[in-house]
């Protein structure tokens, strides 16, 4: 070739080696979160083979389990593997106990399985019961975790633990980021010395979806989608930095509060994100439409190079997992709890999306409109909506209907003999009248239309 192609060829080649190699430019492309909270699921290995088709860079598994473990052997993927929350005391006051672990869940599989990372919890930070019992021990365990490691030669797997944004006590504006009062001694400061001291990561779990729907009239849903068009951009008065995403402003208050205690240079990881694709009818904004432009735009956005990082943090690049591979059914809670995935439980996917981040934009196929978008303001119920096997199940749903009659004042009086709902004297019947009870006393308090997958919500009155 011609003297100054070559020169640009080689130019170029060089670019491509040292975006991919530089500090932490091997995470371009997404992970992805794999959770098994479903009874529908496909195999370990027929989902390693779906994440290859996603475009996925690597995958986070909620415990080390050994069929996915194996599946992953030989491939690719960057592994993440977390460590459950309730054993975290014990691996805090035991040394022996954290060797033990590392041994038996990453000795099998390692090298084979490129696993990267061992989280130490899962948003523990995020349940005050758990304030005596176990946050005095996640430093503890993460140490032992690290030097278990270290007396392995491992050298190449960091040790950090997941927070929610909820870990702040303030988020806004960004550059006022800071830590709950009742953690940043006890937890914080010591576990920022250890991310810095192992030059790990600060792993938050980021989900502007939240923060959107909880306040929809004063966020715009196209910045929250990275959508938003220049004219909506937000002006930090105190940084003097603009955010054109929610998502930036999330993280640039994480890295605003480690700041303020010192710890500015420890990098941040994203170990949940992502849009709900369905949602109960009182879910604003939770949909198809949503969830693909949220993850497409993602995808796009960390595939960049030169790195975007964030306005706070210019041209890093950082570990990103969406949430999840599937739709989980058995995941309790609200009815987006089971709908964040990228695939239905058969492996066929909820909307076209490509996680390497290469593919353009205009070239997707067009998707549903968006058809709640707007908060529904109509009468909702919560009723009896398992499949007909379940309904058979007189254990399964007298012991929903048991749990929902014994919650509250009067939940079920109706429904006893001689009250005006007893008839028609059926379980079915009987449950959706205390499903619903139940729901109408308790969904501001945080109670769920679910009961075990037996309740639906609906907009017929079911009188």
């Amino acid at each position: 070739m011609p003297p100054h192609t070559q020169a640009t060829f080689l130019y170029l080649l060089l670019l491509f080696f040292f975006s991919a190699t530089a500090k932490g430019g091997r995470f371009a492309r997404l992970g992805i979160n794999y959770g098994t909270l479903g009874d529908d699921l496909p195999s370990a290995s027929r989902s390693v083979h779906l994440l290859h088709s996603l475009g996925a860079g690597a995958v986070k598994i909620y415990d080390a389990n050994p069929a996915i473990l194996h599946a992953l052997a030989g491939t690719r993927f960057r592994v993440s593997i977390m460590v459950p929350n309730e054993i975290i005391p014990s691996l805090g006051v035991n040394a022996s106990a954290a060797s033990a672990w590392v041994a038996t869940n990453l000795g099998p599989f390692y090298p084979a399985v490129r696993v990267r990372y061992l989280l130490v919890g899962n948003e523990i930070l995020s349940y005050t019961s758990l304030a005596n019992s176990t946050w005095p021990f996640l430093v503890p365990a993460m140490v032992n975790i690290h030097r278990a490691l270290s007396a392995c030669s491992i050298r190449d797997v960091k040790v950090g633990t997941t927070l929610a944004m909820d870990a702040l006590a303030t988020s806004f504006p960004p550059s006022a980021g800071a830590f709950r009062s009742d953690i940043v001694e006890p937890v914080m400061r010591p576990l920022l010395r250890f991310l810095h001291k192992t030059r790990s990561y600060y792993f938050v779990d980021a989900y502007p979806y939240f923060a959107w729907a909880s306040n929809p009239s004063s966020i715009r849903l196209d910045y929250a989608l990275f959508s938003s068009n220049a004219s909506f951009n937000y002006f930090d008065p105190g940084s003097k930095l603009s955010y054109t995403n929610l998502f930036d402003q999330m993280l640039d208050a994480v890295a605003a509060a480690m700041g303020q205690l010192g710890s500015g240079d420890v990098r941040i990881a994203v170990a949940e994100t992502g849009w709900p694709n369905a949602g109960d009818l009182d879910q604003i904004g939770a949909n198809v439409h949503n969830a693909a432009i949220y993850n497409r735009n993602l995808a796009r956005r960390l595939a960049a190079r030169p790195a975007v990082g964030t306005p706070a943090r210019p041209g890093a690049v950082m570990p990103v997992f969406v949430f999840s591979l599937y739709n989980e059914n058995q995941k309790p809670g609200p009815g987006t709890e089971r709908h964040w995935g990228l695939l239905y439980p058969n492996g066929s996917k909820v909307y076209e999306v490509d996680l390497s981040g290469r593919r353009p934009l205009d070239s997707y196929p067009p998707l549903p409109p968006p058809e709640n978008n707007e908060p529904y303001k109509g009468k909702i119920w919560c009723v009896f909506g398992g499949d007909r096997k379940a309904a058979t199940n007189a254990t399964t749903v007298g012991a929903a209907l048991a749990y929902a009659c014994g919650q509250g004042n009067g939940t079920c009086d109706a429904i006893r003999p001689g009250g005006p709902c007893y008839k028609p004297n059926t379980l079915v019947a009987h449950a959706s009248y205390a499903f619903n009870s139940y729901w109408q006393q308790f969904r501001q308090a945080g109670g769920t239309c679910f009961f075990d997958g037996l309740a639906v919500q609906t907009k017929t009155d079911p009188s």
